[in-house]
């Protein structure tokens, strides 16, 4: 009889368990050695699938960038360039992209301000300036229309802006009596806690969107 192989390591398997650290300890928390203890193994035999910690990141980041639905960037049979079936495409990419950062929002600093080389994120990029290329933007105002998309999407997925404010709207009025009395209206369109953050997302997407010109 062979001997049971445990702890079957793999880049993929290495990566499922940075994301899982750093999802419940932060981006502080991600260490090899704390990688190693959460698979089983001696944190010498995670280099034999991630060189460093560098090419850790990268790994991490090819995972993340994979939950991302790239489908609608796709381009559509018989689309007219131009028209203005784009911008709903693209705003489906937007909201999808941050649900995805939402659900990782303890990686944002880990990848927001590194080189891109995982092939999905760079595929992701590719994606989003054709379609915006082929709407009828310029090369270089795509690439600043993609540059202000990650700005937004990233930014509201790492900073809500309600969470700023932990008293109750009531409790402001007597200092800050607009500040208050918007919450209070913000409030009284629904939507929870998380109210607030949605409709000023989905607000700053469509000002974005909506300034766009293109065939210019």
């Amino acid at each position: 009889m062979g001997r049971p192989v445990r702890n079957l390591l793999s880049r993929d398997i290495i990566a499922r368990a940075a994301l899982a650290v750093v999802d419940e300890n932060g981006p502080g928390g991600l260490t090899m050695r704390a990688l190693a203890e959460r698979l089983g193994v001696k944190a010498a035999s995670l280099y034999n699938h991630v060189a460093s910690k560098d090419e850790l990141l990268d790994a991490l980041a090819e995972l993340v960038n994979a939950e991302i639905d790239l489908a609608p960037l796709e381009p559509r049979a018989g689309a007219v360039p131009g028209g203005e079936d784009w911008r709903a495409d693209v705003a489906r990419y937007a909201r999808g992209y941050r649900q995805v950062f939402l659900r990782h929002p303890n990686t944002i600093a880990l990848l927001a301000r590194r080189r891109v080389e995982a092939s999905r994120q760079l595929l992701g990029y590719d994606k989003l300036l054709a379609a915006l290329i082929a709407a009828g933007l310029a090369p270089a105002d795509a690439a600043e229309a993609a540059a202000a998309l990650d700005y937004l999407v990233l930014g509201s997925a790492l900073e809500t802006f309600t969470e700023g404010f932990a008293r109750p709207a009531a409790d402001y009025r007597p200092h800050y009596p607009a500040l208050a009395g918007a919450l209070e209206a913000s409030a009284e369109r629904g939507g929870g806690p998380g109210g607030l953050d949605e409709r000023g997302f989905e607000l700053a997407l469509r000002l974005l969107l909506g300034g766009l010109l293109v065939g210019g």
